[in-house]
């Protein structure tokens, strides 16, 4: 990330590789055995648009699947210089996780499922 670089995460805001790196430690702290893919949508020159989605679950063992698109934009040295994220997060129980750990071999290029 660069030095200055900007996010919008849901509705949380941060700015800076500081308080990015902060913020993710954070995250994945709460955000139990995440496995997460994502996809290409498009990109143009130094953007990038993907969607994705993620399972984890929480202390209390709560699961979720989190669905989202993020927008980034590069700087000239290649840095992530701003990222912003829209995000829905699902519970669903254990039984129904579909994201488990690295994606494999013949499962890349598929697209995600919806559902």
């Amino acid at each position: 990330y660069s030095e200055n670089s900007r996010w919008r995460n849901r509705d949380e805001f941060v700015t800076g590789r500081d308080e990015i790196v902060r913020f993710l430690t954070a995250k994945w702290e709460r955000e139990l055995d995440y496995a997460l893919r994502k996809a290409l949508w498009s990109f143009d020159a130094n953007r990038i648009a993907v969607r994705f989605q993620y399972e984890c679950h929480d202390r209390a063992g709560q699961w979720y699947r989190s669905y989202g698109n993020e927008l980034w934009e590069f700087d000239e040295a290649g840095l992530m210089a701003r990222r912003e994220a829209s995000i829905n997060d699902l519970q669903i129980s254990e039984s129904e996780r579909r994201i488990l750990g690295p994606r494999q071999g013949e499962d890349h290029g598929k697209d995600i499922p919806l559902q």
